[in-house]
């Protein structure tokens, strides 16, 4: 029977008779399963654990978030921030002054003068 190797990078099961072998003088042997593994760690020199898609990224991941959940759950549940609303003006609350003498004198009937802001 063939003995099945693993992906030196990515973690994956490579069938037989496919894939990469790559030594280096100093005789460790790496397998890659795709040409994607082997640019990645041979010559993009890119480390297996910072790559999102690889099997030791998703570990690392797991791991981290099992830890996160057991301080959380010792930590318990925190209480409950309320949030203050303001409460919003009415529309006859927000108009200028400018704007409510201007409203007067139309009903009046009178010319509106522009007054020269500085």
């Amino acid at each position: 029977m063939v003995e099945r190797r693993v992906c030196s990078f990515c973690g994956n099961e490579i069938e037989p008779g496919t894939g990469k072998m790559y030594i280096k003088i100093d005789g460790t042997v790496y397998n890659f399963c795709k040409n994607k593994c082997h640019k990645n760690l041979i010559e993009l020199k890119r480390v297996p654990r910072r790559t999102t898609w690889t099997q030791p990224y998703m570990r690392e991941k797991s791991a981290k978030m099992s830890t996160k959940e057991k301080k959380v759950k010792k930590k318990g549940k925190g209480k409950p921030v309320k949030k203050k609303v303001k409460k919003r003006k009415k529309v006859a609350d927000t108009k200028s002054k400018d704007e409510k003498e201007k409203e007067s004198k139309k009903e009046t009937g009178k010319k509106v003068e522009k007054k020269e802001e500085k």
